[in-house]
Protein backbone atom coordinates (compact mmCIF):
# COMPACT_ATOMS: atom_id res chain seq x y z
CA UNK A 1 0.00 0.00 0.00
CA UNK A 2 1.44 3.60 -1.15
CA UNK A 3 1.71 6.24 1.26
CA UNK A 4 -1.00 8.02 -0.46
CA UNK A 5 -3.30 5.29 -0.12
CA UNK A 6 -2.51 4.79 3.59
CA UNK A 7 -3.46 8.59 4.11
CA UNK A 8 -6.52 8.44 2.24
CA UNK A 9 -7.57 5.00 4.74
CA UNK A 10 -6.58 6.90 7.56
CA UNK A 11 -8.42 9.68 6.79
CA UNK A 12 -11.71 7.83 6.15
CA UNK A 13 -11.49 6.38 9.45
CA UNK A 14 -11.14 9.29 11.08
CA UNK A 15 -14.70 10.76 9.19
CA UNK A 16 -16.46 7.79 10.51
CA UNK A 17 -19.13 7.40 12.89
CA UNK A 18 -17.95 6.58 16.09
CA UNK A 19 -20.08 3.07 16.29
CA UNK A 20 -18.51 2.26 12.77
CA UNK A 21 -14.91 3.19 14.01
CA UNK A 22 -15.55 0.77 16.71
CA UNK A 23 -17.15 -2.31 15.39
CA UNK A 24 -14.88 -5.04 16.50
CA UNK A 25 -13.29 -7.46 14.35
CA UNK A 26 -13.28 -10.40 17.31
CA UNK A 27 -15.77 -12.38 18.11
CA UNK A 28 -13.91 -12.36 21.89
CA UNK A 29 -14.54 -8.30 21.56
CA UNK A 30 -18.34 -8.52 20.59
CA UNK A 31 -20.53 -7.21 23.54
CA UNK A 32 -24.11 -8.36 23.70
CA UNK A 33 -26.02 -11.72 22.44
CA UNK A 34 -24.84 -14.34 24.96
CA UNK A 35 -27.23 -16.75 23.67
CA UNK A 36 -25.38 -17.09 20.73
CA UNK A 37 -21.88 -15.58 20.88
CA UNK A 38 -21.27 -17.24 24.42
CA UNK A 39 -18.70 -20.04 24.67
CA UNK A 40 -20.06 -23.40 23.39
CA UNK A 41 -22.98 -21.63 21.81
CA UNK A 42 -24.34 -21.84 17.98
CA UNK A 43 -22.36 -19.40 16.47
CA UNK A 44 -19.08 -19.60 18.60
CA UNK A 45 -19.30 -22.99 17.68
CA UNK A 46 -19.53 -22.81 13.45
CA UNK A 47 -17.36 -19.81 13.49
CA UNK A 48 -14.92 -21.71 15.49
CA UNK A 49 -15.29 -24.62 13.18
CA UNK A 50 -15.56 -22.79 10.04
CA UNK A 51 -18.59 -24.33 9.26
CA UNK A 52 -21.13 -21.45 9.24
CA UNK A 53 -24.43 -21.86 7.28
CA UNK A 54 -26.45 -19.11 5.48
CA UNK A 55 -27.84 -17.32 8.14
CA UNK A 56 -31.01 -14.54 8.94
CA UNK A 57 -30.33 -12.30 11.83
CA UNK A 58 -33.54 -10.61 13.05
CA UNK A 59 -33.87 -8.20 15.73
CA UNK A 60 -34.28 -4.21 16.65
CA UNK A 61 -31.42 -1.99 15.50
CA UNK A 62 -28.37 -1.15 16.76
CA UNK A 63 -27.81 -5.18 18.43
CA UNK A 64 -24.88 -5.82 16.30
CA UNK A 65 -26.49 -7.69 12.96
CA UNK A 66 -24.44 -6.20 10.66
CA UNK A 67 -20.83 -6.46 12.89
CA UNK A 68 -21.73 -10.24 13.47
CA UNK A 69 -21.51 -10.89 9.70
CA UNK A 70 -18.06 -8.77 9.46
CA UNK A 71 -17.11 -10.87 12.02
CA UNK A 72 -17.66 -14.04 10.49
CA UNK A 73 -15.74 -12.84 7.37
CA UNK A 74 -13.28 -11.67 8.99
CA UNK A 75 -12.44 -15.02 11.11
CA UNK A 76 -13.56 -17.33 8.32
CA UNK A 77 -11.20 -15.61 5.72
CA UNK A 78 -14.04 -15.33 2.95
CA UNK A 79 -14.47 -12.48 0.95
CA UNK A 80 -17.56 -9.96 2.22
CA UNK A 81 -20.14 -8.79 -0.28
CA UNK A 82 -22.60 -5.91 0.88
CA UNK A 83 -25.52 -5.06 -0.23
CA UNK A 84 -28.68 -3.09 0.82
CA UNK A 85 -32.13 -4.04 0.09
CA UNK A 86 -33.53 -0.59 0.14
CA UNK A 87 -30.87 0.91 -2.26
CA UNK A 88 -29.94 -2.35 -4.68
CA UNK A 89 -32.03 -3.40 -7.77
CA UNK A 90 -32.37 -6.23 -9.34
CA UNK A 91 -29.13 -5.53 -11.98
CA UNK A 92 -26.72 -4.82 -9.11
CA UNK A 93 -27.89 -8.27 -7.03
CA UNK A 94 -27.11 -10.13 -10.29
CA UNK A 95 -23.72 -8.22 -10.79
CA UNK A 96 -22.81 -8.76 -6.74
CA UNK A 97 -23.93 -12.35 -7.35
CA UNK A 98 -21.64 -13.06 -10.42
CA UNK A 99 -18.56 -11.68 -8.64
CA UNK A 100 -19.47 -14.39 -6.37
CA UNK A 101 -19.53 -16.96 -8.80
CA UNK A 102 -16.30 -16.16 -10.56
CA UNK A 103 -13.92 -15.77 -7.38
CA UNK A 104 -15.20 -19.47 -6.23
CA UNK A 105 -14.99 -20.47 -9.81
CA UNK A 106 -11.27 -18.82 -11.05
CA UNK A 107 -9.73 -17.94 -7.26
CA UNK A 108 -11.14 -20.55 -4.93
CA UNK A 109 -12.21 -17.86 -2.35
CA UNK A 110 -15.79 -18.08 -1.39
CA UNK A 111 -17.99 -15.48 -0.41
CA UNK A 112 -20.48 -14.37 2.53
CA UNK A 113 -22.93 -11.71 0.68
CA UNK A 114 -24.64 -9.45 3.03
CA UNK A 115 -27.81 -7.96 3.03
CA UNK A 116 -28.53 -5.81 4.73
CA UNK A 117 -32.69 -4.60 5.43
CA UNK A 118 -33.30 -8.26 3.25
CA UNK A 119 -36.87 -8.13 3.86
CA UNK A 120 -37.27 -5.21 1.89
CA UNK A 121 -35.90 -7.00 -1.68
CA UNK A 122 -39.05 -8.12 -3.66
CA UNK A 123 -40.24 -11.49 -4.41
CA UNK A 124 -38.15 -11.72 -7.79
CA UNK A 125 -34.77 -10.77 -6.08
CA UNK A 126 -35.36 -12.62 -2.83
CA UNK A 127 -35.69 -15.99 -5.65
CA UNK A 128 -32.99 -14.81 -7.24
CA UNK A 129 -30.64 -15.69 -4.45
CA UNK A 130 -32.00 -19.17 -4.25
CA UNK A 131 -29.84 -20.96 -6.60
CA UNK A 132 -26.40 -19.34 -5.67
CA UNK A 133 -27.22 -20.43 -1.82
CA UNK A 134 -28.39 -23.93 -2.76
CA UNK A 135 -25.34 -24.51 -4.83
CA UNK A 136 -22.99 -23.29 -2.13
CA UNK A 137 -21.74 -20.63 -4.12
CA UNK A 138 -22.64 -17.76 -1.55
CA UNK A 139 -23.16 -18.03 2.08
CA UNK A 140 -26.15 -15.75 2.49
CA UNK A 141 -26.28 -13.26 5.84
CA UNK A 142 -28.96 -11.82 6.11
CA UNK A 143 -30.71 -9.12 8.51
CA UNK A 144 -33.92 -7.66 9.36
CA UNK A 145 -36.01 -5.79 11.65
CA UNK A 146 -39.40 -7.58 10.52
CA UNK A 147 -40.16 -10.99 11.29
CA UNK A 148 -38.29 -12.77 8.35
CA UNK A 149 -41.26 -15.45 8.92
CA UNK A 150 -43.74 -12.98 7.61
CA UNK A 151 -41.19 -11.19 5.33
CA UNK A 152 -38.83 -13.34 3.46
CA UNK A 153 -39.73 -16.25 1.05
CA UNK A 154 -40.29 -19.92 2.31
CA UNK A 155 -38.15 -20.93 0.26
CA UNK A 156 -35.48 -18.87 1.62
CA UNK A 157 -36.15 -19.40 5.13
CA UNK A 158 -36.41 -22.79 4.55
CA UNK A 159 -32.30 -22.94 3.50
CA UNK A 160 -31.04 -20.38 6.26
CA UNK A 161 -31.12 -20.49 9.92
CA UNK A 162 -33.03 -17.78 12.00
CA UNK A 163 -31.08 -16.07 14.94
CA UNK A 164 -33.24 -13.63 17.14
CA UNK A 165 -30.61 -10.95 18.62
CA UNK A 166 -32.34 -8.75 21.61
CA UNK A 167 -31.30 -5.69 22.73
CA UNK A 168 -28.55 -4.81 24.34
CA UNK A 169 -29.28 -4.73 28.53
CA UNK A 170 -28.42 -1.30 30.34
CA UNK A 171 -25.17 -3.40 31.93
CA UNK A 172 -24.29 -4.78 28.54
CA UNK A 173 -24.72 -0.92 27.30
CA UNK A 174 -22.55 0.37 29.90
CA UNK A 175 -20.16 -2.10 29.12
CA UNK A 176 -20.01 -1.31 25.54
CA UNK A 177 -19.04 2.65 26.53
CA UNK A 178 -16.94 1.77 29.09
CA UNK A 179 -14.63 -0.19 26.20
CA UNK A 180 -14.94 2.63 23.90
CA UNK A 181 -13.75 5.67 26.49
CA UNK A 182 -10.26 3.32 26.81
CA UNK A 183 -9.73 3.35 23.09
CA UNK A 184 -7.64 6.29 22.15
CA UNK A 185 -8.91 6.41 18.42
CA UNK A 186 -11.78 6.52 19.66
CA UNK A 187 -11.78 10.24 20.44
CA UNK A 188 -8.85 10.98 18.45
CA UNK A 189 -6.93 11.19 21.73
CA UNK A 190 -8.68 13.82 23.09
CA UNK A 191 -8.36 14.29 26.80
CA UNK A 192 -11.50 13.46 27.83
CA UNK A 193 -13.78 13.19 31.27
CA UNK A 194 -17.06 12.13 31.23
CA UNK A 195 -19.25 12.13 34.53
CA UNK A 196 -20.13 8.52 36.08
CA UNK A 197 -23.70 9.96 36.13
CA UNK A 198 -23.72 10.42 32.49
CA UNK A 199 -22.91 7.05 30.99
CA UNK A 200 -25.32 5.59 33.37
CA UNK A 201 -28.11 8.23 32.02
CA UNK A 202 -26.49 7.03 28.28
CA UNK A 203 -27.12 2.97 28.90
CA UNK A 204 -30.34 3.50 30.25
CA UNK A 205 -32.26 5.75 27.51
CA UNK A 206 -30.56 3.96 24.75
CA UNK A 207 -33.09 1.32 24.48
CA UNK A 208 -30.47 -1.29 23.87
CA UNK A 209 -29.56 0.12 20.74
CA UNK A 210 -25.72 0.12 20.64
CA UNK A 211 -25.64 2.33 17.64
CA UNK A 212 -27.57 5.21 19.44
CA UNK A 213 -25.42 5.11 22.28
CA UNK A 214 -21.97 5.62 20.74
CA UNK A 215 -23.25 7.78 18.19
CA UNK A 216 -24.72 10.06 20.91
CA UNK A 217 -21.82 10.24 23.27
CA UNK A 218 -19.82 11.19 20.21
CA UNK A 219 -22.44 14.03 19.98
CA UNK A 220 -21.65 14.74 23.27
CA UNK A 221 -18.34 14.69 23.24
CA UNK A 222 -17.43 16.75 20.42
CA UNK A 223 -20.28 19.49 20.16
CA UNK A 224 -19.18 19.95 24.74
CA UNK A 225 -16.32 23.25 25.00
CA UNK A 226 -12.92 22.32 26.19
CA UNK A 227 -11.81 24.29 29.04
CA UNK A 228 -8.18 24.38 29.97
CA UNK A 229 -7.61 21.20 27.45
CA UNK A 230 -9.87 18.91 29.06
CA UNK A 231 -13.37 18.15 27.86
CA UNK A 232 -15.58 17.69 30.80
CA UNK A 233 -19.18 15.77 29.94
CA UNK A 234 -22.38 15.68 32.61
CA UNK A 235 -25.18 14.30 32.12
CA UNK A 236 -26.68 17.19 31.21
CA UNK A 237 -24.66 17.09 28.02
CA UNK A 238 -25.65 14.19 27.05
CA UNK A 239 -29.45 14.96 27.63
CA UNK A 240 -28.85 17.82 25.67
CA UNK A 241 -27.48 15.40 22.79
CA UNK A 242 -29.30 12.11 23.28
CA UNK A 243 -30.70 10.99 19.72
CA UNK A 244 -34.19 10.65 19.92
CA UNK A 245 -35.31 7.81 18.03
CA UNK A 246 -38.58 8.84 17.75
CA UNK A 247 -38.09 12.76 16.33
CA UNK A 248 -40.37 11.90 13.27
CA UNK A 249 -41.02 8.27 12.74
CA UNK A 250 -40.11 5.28 14.01
CA UNK A 251 -41.30 2.17 13.22
CA UNK A 252 -41.18 0.47 16.78
CA UNK A 253 -42.75 3.75 18.67
CA UNK A 254 -46.00 5.96 19.08
CA UNK A 255 -45.68 8.01 16.17
CA UNK A 256 -45.61 4.77 13.95
CA UNK A 257 -48.91 3.38 15.33
CA UNK A 258 -50.19 7.30 15.35
CA UNK A 259 -49.78 7.60 11.77
CA UNK A 260 -51.08 3.74 10.67
CA UNK A 261 -53.70 4.48 13.40
CA UNK A 262 -54.58 7.42 10.97
CA UNK A 263 -54.79 5.50 7.80
CA UNK A 264 -56.60 3.19 8.43
CA UNK A 265 -59.40 5.68 10.55
CA UNK A 266 -59.10 7.97 7.08
CA UNK A 267 -60.38 4.76 4.90
CA UNK A 268 -62.72 3.74 7.25
CA UNK A 269 -64.15 7.35 7.23
CA UNK A 270 -64.44 7.44 3.39
CA UNK A 271 -61.66 10.27 3.22
CA UNK A 272 -59.58 9.38 0.31
CA UNK A 273 -57.12 12.68 0.68
CA UNK A 274 -56.43 11.93 4.22
CA UNK A 275 -55.73 8.50 3.65
CA UNK A 276 -53.50 8.86 0.80
CA UNK A 277 -51.26 11.41 2.95
CA UNK A 278 -50.82 9.26 5.61
CA UNK A 279 -50.24 6.34 2.84
CA UNK A 280 -46.95 9.02 1.40
CA UNK A 281 -46.16 9.80 4.91
CA UNK A 282 -45.35 6.64 5.59
CA UNK A 283 -43.78 5.09 2.56
CA UNK A 284 -41.64 8.35 2.54
CA UNK A 285 -40.52 7.47 6.22
CA UNK A 286 -39.12 4.07 5.01
CA UNK A 287 -42.52 2.17 6.53
CA UNK A 288 -42.54 -1.31 4.71
CA UNK A 289 -44.93 -1.51 2.28
CA UNK A 290 -46.25 -4.95 2.81
CA UNK A 291 -47.01 -3.95 6.92
CA UNK A 292 -49.52 -1.58 5.05
CA UNK A 293 -50.83 -4.12 2.84
CA UNK A 294 -51.40 -6.55 5.21
CA UNK A 295 -53.42 -3.98 7.37
CA UNK A 296 -55.11 -2.97 4.09
CA UNK A 297 -56.29 -6.51 3.77
CA UNK A 298 -57.84 -6.65 7.28
CA UNK A 299 -59.69 -3.36 6.74
CA UNK A 300 -61.43 -4.25 3.42
CA UNK A 301 -63.47 -7.56 5.18
CA UNK A 302 -63.48 -5.35 8.94
CA UNK A 303 -64.57 -1.89 7.34
CA UNK A 304 -66.15 -2.74 3.91
CA UNK A 305 -67.15 -6.32 3.91
CA UNK A 306 -69.73 -7.52 1.60
CA UNK A 307 -70.55 -3.69 1.26
CA UNK A 308 -68.40 -4.31 -1.50
CA UNK A 309 -66.78 -7.60 -2.01
CA UNK A 310 -64.24 -6.42 -4.36
CA UNK A 311 -62.14 -4.60 -1.38
CA UNK A 312 -60.73 -7.72 -0.45
CA UNK A 313 -59.85 -8.87 -3.97
CA UNK A 314 -57.63 -5.61 -4.75
CA UNK A 315 -56.22 -5.45 -1.02
CA UNK A 316 -55.41 -9.17 -1.71
CA UNK A 317 -53.84 -8.22 -5.36
CA UNK A 318 -52.18 -5.09 -3.77
CA UNK A 319 -50.48 -7.58 -1.16
CA UNK A 320 -48.96 -9.36 -4.27
CA UNK A 321 -47.99 -6.61 -6.32
CA UNK A 322 -46.01 -5.36 -3.29
CA UNK A 323 -44.12 -8.74 -3.04
CA UNK A 324 -43.55 -9.16 -6.68
CA UNK A 325 -42.79 -5.41 -7.42
CA UNK A 326 -41.21 -3.98 -4.58
CA UNK A 327 -41.13 -0.71 -3.85
CA UNK A 328 -41.11 2.43 -5.31
CA UNK A 329 -43.52 1.46 -8.08
CA UNK A 330 -45.65 -0.53 -5.62
CA UNK A 331 -46.32 2.62 -4.21
CA UNK A 332 -49.37 3.02 -7.31
CA UNK A 333 -50.94 -0.05 -6.18
CA UNK A 334 -51.34 0.96 -2.23
CA UNK A 335 -52.13 4.27 -3.52
CA UNK A 336 -54.89 2.92 -6.11
CA UNK A 337 -56.43 -0.05 -3.32
CA UNK A 338 -56.47 2.60 -0.91
CA UNK A 339 -58.11 5.14 -2.63
CA UNK A 340 -60.66 2.11 -3.45
CA UNK A 341 -61.05 1.12 0.03
CA UNK A 342 -62.12 4.70 1.24
CA UNK A 343 -64.80 5.10 -1.55
CA UNK A 344 -66.34 1.85 -0.91
CA UNK A 345 -69.68 1.45 0.50
CA UNK A 346 -68.59 0.65 4.13
CA UNK A 347 -69.79 -2.54 6.69
CA UNK A 348 -68.64 -3.69 9.54
CA UNK A 349 -71.56 -6.53 9.92
CA UNK A 350 -69.48 -9.51 9.37
CA UNK A 351 -66.89 -8.48 11.56
CA UNK A 352 -69.84 -7.81 14.58
CA UNK A 353 -71.06 -11.43 13.74
CA UNK A 354 -67.93 -13.52 14.35
CA UNK A 355 -67.04 -11.77 17.46
CA UNK A 356 -70.67 -12.24 18.89
CA UNK A 357 -70.66 -15.61 17.64
CA UNK A 358 -67.35 -16.55 19.27
CA UNK A 359 -68.56 -15.36 22.77
CA UNK A 360 -71.60 -17.41 22.58
CA UNK A 361 -69.00 -20.42 21.38
CA UNK A 362 -67.10 -19.41 24.72
CA UNK A 363 -70.01 -20.08 26.59
CA UNK A 364 -71.01 -23.37 25.83
CA UNK A 365 -70.65 -26.99 24.37
CA UNK A 366 -73.38 -26.67 21.98
CA UNK A 367 -74.75 -29.65 19.54
CA UNK A 368 -74.96 -29.68 16.06
CA UNK A 369 -78.47 -30.55 14.78
CA UNK A 370 -79.01 -33.94 14.56
CA UNK A 371 -80.22 -33.94 10.37
CA UNK A 372 -76.98 -31.85 10.14
CA UNK A 373 -74.90 -34.32 11.42
CA UNK A 374 -72.53 -36.34 9.08
CA UNK A 375 -74.30 -39.65 7.95
CA UNK A 376 -71.63 -41.91 9.36
CA UNK A 377 -72.13 -40.04 12.46
CA UNK A 378 -72.72 -43.71 15.24
CA UNK A 379 -75.59 -41.17 17.01
CA UNK A 380 -77.46 -40.01 13.92
CA UNK A 381 -80.92 -40.08 14.76
CA UNK A 382 -82.14 -41.63 11.06
CA UNK A 383 -85.66 -40.36 11.56
CA UNK A 384 -84.04 -36.41 11.34
CA UNK A 385 -83.74 -36.16 7.18
CA UNK A 386 -81.65 -33.18 6.42
CA UNK A 387 -83.61 -31.50 2.90
CA UNK A 388 -81.14 -30.80 0.45
CA UNK A 389 -82.39 -27.11 -0.49
CA UNK A 390 -81.13 -27.32 -4.04
CA UNK A 391 -83.92 -29.84 -4.36
CA UNK A 392 -86.77 -26.54 -3.42
CA UNK A 393 -88.19 -23.74 -5.75
CA UNK A 394 -85.52 -20.98 -5.62
CA UNK A 395 -82.43 -23.14 -3.98
CA UNK A 396 -84.22 -22.68 -0.49
CA UNK A 397 -86.28 -25.11 2.09
CA UNK A 398 -87.01 -23.76 5.66
CA UNK A 399 -84.85 -26.03 8.37
CA UNK A 400 -83.52 -24.98 11.56
CA UNK A 401 -79.20 -24.94 11.32
CA UNK A 402 -78.29 -23.20 14.67
CA UNK A 403 -78.19 -25.30 17.69
CA UNK A 404 -81.39 -25.88 19.43
CA UNK A 405 -80.19 -23.78 22.56
CA UNK A 406 -79.60 -20.30 20.61
CA UNK A 407 -82.05 -18.52 18.93
CA UNK A 408 -80.55 -15.50 17.77
CA UNK A 409 -79.04 -13.06 14.60
CA UNK A 410 -75.73 -12.65 14.26
CA UNK A 411 -75.16 -11.66 10.61
CA UNK A 412 -77.15 -7.92 10.12
CA UNK A 413 -76.39 -6.75 7.26
CA UNK A 414 -76.14 -3.15 6.32
CA UNK A 415 -78.62 -0.99 3.35
CA UNK A 416 -75.11 -0.25 2.46
CA UNK A 417 -74.16 -0.89 -1.26
CA UNK A 418 -74.39 -5.00 -2.42
CA UNK A 419 -75.02 -5.76 1.18
CA UNK A 420 -78.46 -4.16 0.35
CA UNK A 421 -79.15 -7.08 -1.79
CA UNK A 422 -78.20 -9.81 1.31
CA UNK A 423 -80.56 -7.71 3.24
CA UNK A 424 -83.67 -8.15 1.17
CA UNK A 425 -82.86 -11.83 0.36
CA UNK A 426 -82.88 -12.40 4.18
CA UNK A 427 -85.61 -10.64 5.47
CA UNK A 428 -87.72 -13.11 3.40
CA UNK A 429 -86.32 -16.27 4.65
CA UNK A 430 -85.55 -15.37 8.28
CA UNK A 431 -89.51 -15.22 9.51
CA UNK A 432 -89.53 -18.68 11.01
CA UNK A 433 -86.78 -17.43 13.47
Amino acid sequence: MDLFSLNLENNLEDKQPLASKMRPKRLKDFIGQKHLVGKGKYLERVIKSDRVPSIIFYGPPGVGKTTLAEIIAITTNKQFLRLSAVTSNLKELRETLATAEDSLKFENINSILFIDEIHRFNKTQQDALLPFVEKGIITLIGATTENPYFEVNRALISRCQILNLNPLSVDEIEELIRATLKKEKAFNGLNLEIDEEAIKFLAEVCSGDARLALNSLEIAVFSTDSVDGIVHVTVEDVENCIQKKNLVYDKNGNNHYDVISAFIKSVRGSDPDAAIFYLAKMLESGEDPKFIARRLIILASEDISNADPMGLVLANAAFDAVNVIGMPECRINLAQVTTYLACAPKSNAAYLAINEALEDVKKGNYSVPMHLRDRHSPNIDESKKYMYPHNYPNGYVEQRYLPEEINKIYYRPTEHGYEEKFNRFLSKIRHYK
